[in-house]
């Protein structure tokens, strides 16, 4: 097993939710201790971490983004290196992500090449959202890079395989949430209350009429309510309800017209079952445009070593608060092939660890030519 393997294990075992990634920063702070300090800078930022590796002789500084944080999933792969806090899980690969970003790191903390680098370990990526705050910090304004990457694990490319795309890449997000509250009563006398489970399944079914009546058939956009809430027991009608979704569009422009359609629809609702509701659109992230040149050029550089296949892929509707940064810094995003059975937040996604020290090969290569040249 290599280091980042068994790094990758440890990390795995402590999954965090945002801005609570106390024993993650630990972890990686005391690992970054054991490395050369002579050219390393490292300062933190609330539960996130930046290091600042110095070239020889720097022209530009380039940056390289990893999220730390976990997700509320209940582990279910039985492995021994399982999640240790209950409730909790790497079920989005973050914990890949670190262990790559600390491989490719070590490697120039001992060989530096000529220009800078900036690795940033970004907490709260799954919510409520650290890209957007991290990148106002004056830490990040100190050490602006001139450019910035980030890879993304992909279950469904094999060890060995990125894709990626010029232009954009993942969509706009949004969370949505609404809260409905009517009169609650007897299940015997339900014309004395105003039922929420009625107007909530009722507000399902109409929402999703947006997306195949209000969205252009060529654009694509998706509504989802994951989660419902209402009632306290089988007889008594229930006072409130809360619906708890997530937005996505390709387009600035459909994300605002699909919102004005939900607050129409759910004031409709409002007059129709006789009840008051509210809407919060919770964390917003911008959609993952990457830099045509930048990107086309590592893709090019990429399809240049013997061991990496590299697919042009689609655009996705996956979210990644990643498309902050890259609304100010020229850079892109890629996939990373991982070859895992079961998907993105699954409690059995099972990652093949191969790829870790791929990625590290593959950036470490990368970088060392990006930043001589």
């Amino acid at each position: 097993m290599s280091q980042f393997v068994a790094i990758r294990r440890e990390l795995h075992k402590i999954p965090e939710l945002g801005f609570q990634e106390v024993k993650t920063q630990r972890y990686l702070l005391d690992y970054l201790a054991t490395l050369p300090q002579e050219r390393l800078e490292i300062k933190t930022w609330r539960t996130g971490i930046f290091v600042k590796v110095r070239g020889i002789s720097p022209t530009k500084t380039i940056g390289y983004r990893a999220d730390i944080d976990g997700l509320p999933i209940q582990e279910e792969t039985g492995v021994p290196y399982r999640s240790e806090h209950e409730g909790y899980m790497h079920a989005c690969g973050h914990d890949f992500h670190m262990s790559i970003a600390l491989g490719v790191l070590t490697h120039f903390a001992h060989q530096p090449i000529r220009d800078d680098l900036l690795f940033i370990f970004q907490p709260a990526e799954e919510g409520p959202g650290g890209a957007l705050p991290m990148l106002e910090s004056e830490i990040m304004k100190q050490w602006w890079p001139d450019m910035i990457v980030a890879l993304h694990i992909a279950p469904e490319y094999p060890v060995g395989t990125i894709a990626a795309k010029q232009g954009l890449l993942f969509a706009n997000t949004s969370e949505l949430f609404i809260d409905l509250k009517g009169k609650g009563g007897h299940a015997a006398f339900p014309h004395l209350a105003n039922d929420m489970v009625v107007a909530a399944c009722s507000l399902v079914t109409q929402l999703q009429s947006v997306v195949a009546r209000n969205v252009d058939p060529l654009d694509s956009a998706v509504i989802t309510i994951g989660k419902i809430t209402s009632g306290t027991v089988q007889n008594v009608i229930a006072e409130r309800a809360r619906l708890e979704g997530t937005i996505r569009t390709l387009s600035v422009e459909s994300m605002q017209k699909v919102k004005a359609r939900i607050e129409a629809i759910v004031h409709g609702v409002e007059i129709a079952y006789w009840c008051e509701a509210t809407i919060d659109y919770g964390s917003m992230y911008h959609q993952v445009d990457n830099d045509e040149a930048l990107t086309t050029e590592f893709m090019e550089f990429a399809e240049q070593l013997s061991n990496t296949k590299v697919v042009r892929c689609k655009a996705a509707m996956t979210g990644e608060d990643f498309g902050y940064m890259l609304a100010k810094i020229p850079g892109f995003m890629f996939w990373l092939g991982v070859n895992s059975p079961f998907g993105l937040h699954h409690a059995k996604l099972m990652p093949d660890e191969r790829a870790i020290d791929f990625a590290i090969s593959l950036l470490t290569a990368y970088f060392s030519w990006k930043g001589n040249n």
